[in-house]
């Protein structure tokens, strides 16, 4: 992907959606200091440009029922790209899995799996382990309560 351009309203705009995706067009317009269809251009241009890439809801895990977070560093027993191809695409094969970071430095992958509870989460990473896809070891890490979940800092990115 190009790296885009941004401006300072571009960053506004990010920064506005970011805390609020569900804001109308014409109150992102009045935050940023647009006109509604001006403000709605420059969203479609960050759309088709790939810097906004969706749009979600925020909800707590709590409200659902008992739930439990892990992460997980991994490290592979081999370390040729075919090895990281069959890691990924066995990743993307999991729901419970829901981010994956390819690392530089001690570990190859870092994990985040969200499910019901320890079971669930063991039987997963045994299927992982079944499924050959080149886990030598793994550290899983269990989320006891979240401490900080925020956008990116738009200010401080922009700034040269």
């Amino acid at each position: 992907m190009k790296t885009q351009r941004l401006d300072k309203i571009d960053l506004s705009l990010l920064a506005a959606l970011a805390r609020n995706g569900r804001l109308s067009k014409s109150e992102l317009a009045r935050r940023v200091g647009l006109g509604t269809t001006s403000c709605w251009e420059r969203i479609q241009r960050l759309e088709e440009a790939g810097v906004i890439t969706g749009y979600r809801a925020e909800f707590s895990l709590r409200a659902l029922g008992p739930t439990v977070t892990v992460f997980v560093m991994i490290e592979l027993g081999e370390h040729r790209a075919q090895d990281f191809d069959q890691f990924e695409r066995e990743m993307a094969k999991h729901d419970e899995i829901t981010g994956c970071w390819a690392l530089g430095g001690g570990y190859d992958y870092l994990m985040q799996v969200v499910t019901r509870d320890i079971d669930s989460y063991q039987l997963l990473i045994d299927n992982v382990l079944e499924q050959r896809a080149g886990v030598k070891r793994y550290y899983s890490y269990i989320v006891t309560k979240p401490v900080k979940d925020a956008p990116p800092p738009f200010e401080i990115l922009s700034q040269k």
